[in-house]
Order: C-alpha cells, then sequence, then structure tokens
C-alpha cells in the first residue's frame, strides 16, 4: 500500500463508526454500508489534499468512492492540478 493510500486508510478507519472493521484498499465501502453520503464529502476533500488535485464532485458518484483504489483511480481520472497560491 503507498503512502498516500495508507493515508487515506487511516483517514477511513477514523470516519467508520464500527471499531475493529479491517480497512484495505479493495475493502467495499460505500456498498457495504461502512461509509454514507455525508462522509463521502469529508473523504473527497481529503482525497484532493493527498492527492493535490481538484476533484470536481459533480464528476463524482459513490460508486468512484467505494474502495480506496477507486478513489484513486477517480482522482487520476476527473482531476485537475490546484492552481498554486502565491
Amino acid at each position: 500500500m503507498s503512502p498516500e493510500a495508507d493515508q487515506m486508510r487511516q483517514h477511513v478507519v477514523s470516519l467508520i463508526r464500527k471499531p475493529g472493521v479491517a480497512i484495505e484498499e479493495d475493502t467495499p465501502l460505500v456498498s457495504s454500508g461502512l461509509i454514507d453520503s455525508m462522509a463521502l464529502v469529508d473523504l473527497l476533500l481529503k482525497l484532493e489534499d493527498i492527492t493535490n488535485l481538484r476533484i470536481p464532485a459533480g464528476k463524482v458518484q459513490p460508486k468512484d468512492m467505494n474502495t480506496i483504489v477507486l478513489m484513486f483511480a477517480t482522482a487520476q481520472r476527473v482531476g485537475k492540478p490546484r492552481k498554486s497560491r502565491a
């Protein structure tokens, strides 16, 4: 697991309300009910921070956020480089 994926995994663990659930890169999050729609917004913001990409929420469906692998694939597919702040 890459350091970025592990950072996202740790964030997912902090969001779920079921203690002791093992989260891996391919663990179903949305379809299993571990992550709800409110947590998806939080995950999208975290994904933007980790990838340093701007990810338009309108181009992301819940199925795109179902696993950590899918999250990073979605970021690469629809994300745009963030403009640097001067």
